[in-house]
């Protein structure tokens, strides 16, 4: 589970969080079709219109059913439908198979949210305080969700033929590369990662402990498109010894030849965005590379994966509201890669680490416990946050995880080495 350690005590301060994050749920789906939210364009992405679902019966199942007495569910086969992967709420849709859910209708998944809405309003006064914690639990859930809905709006709309754009946008002249890369040093020692206690975390930010590190040096910004053009040009992708084994296997098995959304048209590379295919912009952080991608670049480059030790270190007097994340619906890219110390924004960050459990880490008791403690298992650490992900969302603390062949995210990388 995740926890608040303090637990929101004003029942106003509590119902205006909760109507700005629906609300800006509601506003990034705007733009959509019936169609457009029910097509699910592969297993590892989900339905528009089961995100607006799931989030709601997040509320609904461990809210309004679990401390409402007498609450009756909105409708009885939602729980089977919009389950995510909660085993303790019993038998569900399977994954790969959410775009069969073509009824409810988006219109109908609209009104399920509106009474949703009201309802848990209504009932926030007279909560305990465990349940005012689940709805901002709640909360940063569908904040997840929102990042997710929009990466996966953007490869929905990259299977169609006609390459639509959701957020039409001027076309924009592509500023000049940015500064070569500095380094910022780190002296190394024994240093404290996890979260603190002070406000909201997810379980698996926590506890706070200590790690030892060795003398190193972090990129002062992420590796841009104009970079990863140079690798592509060097034959990156076709020289096996930047690659590991399971890397170089994916490589082959699935020809891959440059990032996600990337295209050779016309003699340049392109790329597909929320905007449309338009030229790469050679100043941008590169995105929509996996893990594998990010280890072949950086041994490519002479150097290596950040620890998320020596990430989260580098990033304590940071602003984690800083940087380019998601404010309000419309256009979503990253902007082109400054120098100076930036960490938060643009792209998720693959670290070399694993998403393994802190010492002394403890799933939580119930349902909700199973939000992170059984994923960490074959999954990398990623940190930072990104275009898309709602500001005020991420902290120096925030552990993100996928899969090492997976890239359908916002997902770049920032170099280090060893001194």
């Amino acid at each position: 589970m995740q926890t608040e350690r303090h637990s929101v005590a004003d029942p106003l301060a509590l119902a205006e969080r909760y109507a700005s994050v629906r609300a800006l749920s509601t506003a990034l789906v705007a733009p959509l079709s019936d169609a457009d939210a029910s097509v699910q364009s592969m297993d590892d992405a989900s339905p528009t219109k089961w995100h607006l679902a799931h989030t709601t019966w997040f509320f609904e199942t461990f809210v309004l059913r679990d401390f409402v007495p007498g609450y009756q569910l909105h409708d009885p086969q939602f729980p089977f439908l919009f389950n995510s992967y909660y085993e303790a709420e019993g038998a569900r849709q399977a994954r790969g198979r959410r775009g069969m859910i073509t009824r409810p209708t988006l219109a109908a998944v609209r009104e399920y949210r509106t009474a949703i809405d009201l309802a848990l309003i209504t009932a926030i006064p007279d909560l305990p305080s465990a349940a005012r914690d689940l709805i901002t639990l709640g909360c940063h859930h569908e904040e997840q969700h929102q990042e997710l809905l929009i990466t996966d709006i953007l490869h929905l709309l990259a299977q169609n033929p006609i390459e639509p754009a959701l957020w039409p946008a001027a076309r924009k002249v592509p500023v000049a590369m940015p500064s070569p890369i500095n380094w910022v040093e780190h002296p190394g020692g024994i240093v404290e990662i996890g979260h603190d206690g002070d406000g909201f975390a997810f379980d698996a930010e926590g506890p706070r402990h200590q790690t030892l590190l060795a003398r190193h040096a972090l990129a002062d910004r992420t590796v841009s498109n104009g970079e990863w053009a140079a690798f592509i040009a060097d034959g990156g992708y076709r020289d096996p010894r930047h690659w590991l084994a399971d890397g170089w296997a994916w490589v082959q098995r699935e020809g891959i030849t440059a990032p996600l959304y990337w295209e050779e048209r016309d003699g340049g590379w392109t790329r597909f965005g929320l905007d449309g295919r338009r030229a790469i912009d050679p100043a941008a952080p590169v995105t929509h590379i996996s893990f594998y991608e990010a280890d072949a670049y950086a041994s490519w480059a002479g150097a290596r994966l950040p620890t998320e030790a020596e990430w989260e270190a580098a990033v304590q007097s940071q602003d984690p509201e800083s940087g380019n994340q998601l404010d309000l619906a419309g256009p979503v890219e990253p902007r082109p890669a400054i120098s100076g110390p930036a960490f938060f924004g643009d792209v998720w960050e693959w670290t070399g680490s694993a998403f393994r459990p802190y010492p002394g880490f403890r799933a939580a008791e119930g349902a909700v416990g199973e939000y992170n403690g059984k994923f960490m298992s074959g999954q990398c650490v990623l940190r930072g946050g990104s275009c898309a992900t709602p500001r005020g969302h991420a902290r120096a603390s925030y552990r993100n995880f996928f899969y090492p062949h997976q890239r359908w995210q916002f997902t770049g990388v920032r170099l280090a080495k060893d001194l």
